[in-house]
């Protein structure tokens, strides 16, 4: 499993679906486990979801800046 790709292609679904969003502030760990349909440690999903927080929020920060200089 590429991890990486992983982690781009859940939070990219988790960005455009609201309620997997939403699922995913209160259960991060169940939503990542029914999303790549593998239930691994809680110590190796943690870290997916940390990456997935990361990436989601450099995207929206990203976003942001590109607002700033006329970019969308």
């Amino acid at each position: 499993m590429d991890i990486k790709a992983k982690i781009n292609e859940i939070a990219d679904k988790i960005k455009n679906d609201d309620n997997l969003k939403a699922n995913f502030k209160n259960d991060p760990i169940s939503v990542v486990e029914n999303l790549i349909g593998v239930d691994l440690p809680n110590d190796q999903i943690e870290k997916i979801v940390d990456g997935i927080k990361a990436k989601i929020s450099f995207d929206s920060i990203g976003d942001k800046l590109g607002g700033l200089f006329g970019k969308k």
